[in-house]
């Protein structure tokens, strides 16, 4: 089960959207779809969650490159949701890089795996692509706003009310949830 929420902070505090992302197929068209949220400039945090499985946020302040974290690169990459996050930029990856040839050595393991050992350091996507298991992105995405590093690579189940709550957003999520 997935959930999806646009928080916008304005001059009244936290303002809560549900919002679908059946339509959103790329990084620019949620991007789109959060300066849409927000009538100025403000922050708007994008969260999405799978339940127990993976969650991300997505930062945008104005016009600037948004800031994405998200906490299970493998588990979100399985997802159509995931994957609109994972951008080259984020896996550290150049655009025209095939990973399904960069990660395998002569001998046919990936990167780094040993031929004997049966778990790997990486797992395929729903494209196919290679992505790492764990966090990827701006871990100090939220610090600013009270959500510390430390903190946010901690949230597992749960982590968008917990994101929320350390906003003081919770009542407004709890409206769209």
């Amino acid at each position: 089960m997935y959930f999806a929420a646009l928080l916008a902070r304005t001059e009244d505090g936290w303002e809560a959207s549900d919002t679908e992302l059946d339509d959103v197929e790329t990084l620019s068209d949620l991007a789109d779809l959060a300066r849409e949220a927000a009538p100025e400039d403000d922050t708007v945090l994008v969260l999405i969650e799978q339940e127990d499985a993976w969650f991300g946020v997505v930062r945008f302040d104005g016009e600037e490159d948004p800031r994405i974290y998200v906490s299970d690169a493998a588990a979100a990459a399985r997802s159509s949701y995931g994957e609109i996050l994972l951008t080259d930029e984020l896996l550290g990856r150049e655009p025209d890089d095939d990973p399904d040839l960069d990660a395998l050595d002569l001998d046919g393991t990936e990167d780094g795996e040993d031929e004997d050992d049966d778990t790997p350091a990486a797992e395929a996507g729903v494209s196919g692509e290679i992505v790492p298991h764990g966090p990827v992105g701006d871990a100090q995405v939220l610090d600013d706003l009270g959500v510390s590093e430390k903190q946010l690579k901690s949230l597992s189940e749960d982590a968008v009310n917990e994101i929320a709550e350390s906003l003081g957003a919770s009542e407004v999520l709890e409206t769209v949830r």
